[in-house]
């Protein structure tokens, strides 16, 4: 007597939400803050009084079509 085996029936992924959600929210901040200093820094709403920020971010500026100057 020969066995068949039965087809193997794949299980859900569980995706834990509550633990990617703590770490989104980290991620979005800091993508929140290197856009503010991409593109809005050395304007109106300047933290920083000298340019080291502008220059350091300057070609980044450009690269996402921030007008500088």
């Amino acid at each position: 007597m020969t066995q068949t085996a039965a087809p193997a029936v794949p299980l859900p992924i569980r995706i834990p939400i509550r633990e990617i959600v703590p770490w989104a929210v980290f991620v979005v901040l800091l993508a929140l803050i290197a856009l503010y200093f991409v593109s809005a820094e050395q304007g109106a709403t300047a933290v920083f009084a000298n340019m080291y920020v502008h220059e350091f971010v300057h070609d980044g500026r450009h690269l996402l079509a921030f007008p500088c100057h």
